[in-house]
């Protein structure tokens, strides 16, 4: 998938991913709100196939999906972090949000075209690629049946 950089520091946690004061509001209402503590122009300017490029520990603090699922809703085709929290990494997987770890992150700019290969895990940056951390065939084929109950429907559907 292709799209432009969008760079964050370490630590963001699932506040500023999905705002406490919009849970009542619904998933479209966390996603309009998506990230506004710490750029608030980013549910305002993200773009399908766009990338979010993190430091360490994304997704740190509670347990909410709806963090995973507002960047899902905005179209991100997903998120490379040094590393990431454990809950919001498997709620990431299983709403069929790619999430991979990248060791080396220097160098990626804010606002770069970028394209995003999950299968080969690599985040190509014009003339530049930077590694990632490969993905677990299991994990790569729910990512791309769309997240863990869509690929459940279809593994039963298939017995």
């Amino acid at each position: 998938m292709s799209g432009r950089i969008f760079l964050l520091g370490n630590d963001i946690d699932t506040d500023q991913l999905a705002p406490g004061a919009y849970m009542k509001g619904g998933i479209e209402a966390i996603a309009a709100h998506c990230l506004e503590a710490t750029r608030p122009d980013f549910a305002s300017t993200v773009k399908p196939g766009d990338v979010v490029v993190a430091g360490t520990n994304f997704g740190m603090g509670s347990s909410r999906e709806q963090a995973a699922e507002a960047l899902k809703r905005l179209g991100v085709a997903g998120v490379v972090a040094r590393s990431f929290a454990g809950i919001f990494y498997r709620n990431a997987i299983n709403l069929g949000l790619p999430v991979l770890v990248g060791d080396d992150l220097d160098g990626v700019e804010d606002g770069a075209e970028a394209d995003l290969d999950v299968d080969a895990g690599e985040l190509r940056l014009g003339s530049h690629t930077v590694a990632l951390q490969p993905l677990p065939d299991n994990l790569k084929i729910m990512l791309a049946d769309g997240g863990l109950v869509p690929h459940l429907k279809k593994r039963f559907a298939a017995r």
